[in-house]
């Protein structure tokens, strides 16, 4: 697994004194793009061959969240490489190793002049090495949206919502929700499915439900039409 270490930042913490979710999701992220950068296939890489590697969708599993200044090894590995798609697991620890967090995700390789997936190269394939999946119970990728669910006052996408491929971040994504759901829960599970790509100044109309019940809301970030962004699912719970 490739790893890198780091040391819980002021900047990374909520009013607990805690990692928040949207930092613990930056530090996976990153932590991808490292062994694509360090290997050789990063950025640069893609952007010549007019290519991105595209979330598809998340699960993001949390045991505890770092406290401020805790020092910290983010770790992660592809499992699984199949035509335009790679599927990827993460870790977070600590330097004692405990399991604070772990997650899977699912990725696409898009041609980004035509926006259609596209097959990984053999160059991209040989230089990742694959590692058995993590031992997680892996929920499925894509989330149903129950009926009933209350719009909220829509907003627009603003530049710092995008990232270098000039559509809305993934982790902006996650951040839209949470600001949905006004006295955020304490998150044990995060889920996530992109469906399209929002851009700078697209309208974005939030729907939002919650099943008391099993503590779970979820949320459709819709455009104009009713048509999904993308819905996130958050399963609430003590840590």
């Amino acid at each position: 697994m490739y790893t890198f270490n780091s040391r819980v930042r002021y900047s990374e913490v909520g009013v607990d004194g805690r990692m928040t979710l949207e930092s613990l999701l930056d530090y996976f992220q990153d932590c991808s793009t490292f062994q694509s950068e360090d290997i050789g296939v990063g950025l640069a890489y893609l952007q010549e061959r007019g290519m991105a590697w595209l979330l598809s969708s998340w699960q993001i599993c949390v045991n505890r969240y770092p406290r401020l200044c805790e020092r910290i090894t983010i770790g992660t590995a592809p499992y699984e490489f199949k035509g335009f798609l790679g599927h990827r697991n993460f870790e977070m620890k600590t330097e004692d190793g405990e399991v604070l967090a772990y997650a899977n995700s699912l990725w696409t390789l898009m041609d980004m002049d035509r926006m259609l997936p596209v097959k990984a190269t053999e160059e991209m394939i040989r230089s990742y090495v694959t590692e058995p999946k993590y031992p997680m119970e892996y929920a499925p990728r894509k989330i149903a949206m129950p009926e009933g669910g209350r719009a909220l006052e829509h907003f627009t996408v603003r530049q710092h919502h995008l990232d270098t491929n000039h559509h809305v971040n993934n982790g902006q994504y996650v951040r839209m929700a949470m600001d949905c759901l006004g006295d955020e829960p304490c998150i044990r599970q995060l889920r996530v499915e992109y469906k399209n790509q929002a851009k700078l100044n697209d309208v974005i109309c939030p729907v939002v439900a919650f099943d008391e019940e099993k503590n779970i809301y979820t949320v459709s970030l819709d455009d104009e039409a009713g048509k999904p962004y993308c819905i996130v699912e958050i399963t609430g719970g003590n840590i």
